[in-house]
Order: C-alpha cells, then structure tokens, then sequence
C-alpha cells in the first residue's frame, strides 16, 4: 500500500504512526498526489482523501484496466465519485453521494 501526503508535517507524522502501530506494509511519500506514484503503478484501488475540481489524468493512467478509484470532485459543492476504468482504457464515473473534503493542494 501507498499514501501520499503534500504537507511533510502531516506527512512525517502518518508515517511516525503507520510504524509506531506496526504497520510494516505501507510506503509513504512527501509529494503532490495529484500527480500520484508511477513508479509503483498500476494500482488495482486509488482512494482520494482531498478534492480536485476534476479526476488527475495521471491518476486515471495509474489505475490498472478493471480497477477503480474513489475520489471526491469540486468545489464548494462537492460529490463522491466512483470512477470504473475499463480494459479498453475508457472510465466511467458514478456519483456517490454529496460530500465535503478539504481541496487537494497540488505543487
């Protein structure tokens, strides 16, 4: 598993309590998770923790044929969104639910 946090505070503390409650099988990362982790894709689930206005394009190619990625999208008025990519490269998205996150931050 991956998470990836913009804000090294917050970043440096996740990590200090992934370890300190022994959770040996999680890689975390000081970075802009709009651009997400290419090294290690393609991932099989993305969940996004913060809003962008639309779906990172680097996410969606990141995301594995037949995987899904669970994000809220826009501004003020936001929705959960499940976004389904199919083997031929195409998504589809369903909305969920109105939710509020904090906006992603990007670099």
């Amino acid at each position: 598993m991956y998470t990836i946090e913009i804000v090294p505070e917050l970043g440096e503390l996740a990590r200090g309590n992934l370890e300190r409650l022994g959770y040996s099988n999680v890689s975390t990362k000081i970075g802009d998770g709009y651009q997400g982790w290419a090294e290690h894709a393609p991932f099989d689930a993305i969940i996004v923790t913060a809003a962008p206005d639309h779906p990172p394009p680097q996410l969606i190619e990141q995301l594995r044929p037949g995987g899904r990625m669970v994000i809220p999208v826009g501004g003020f008025d936001q929705r959960l969104m499940v976004l389904a990519k199919h083997v031929d490269g195409t998504a589809t998205m369903t909305i969920i639910a109105p939710v509020r996150f904090v906006p992603l931050i990007r670099e």
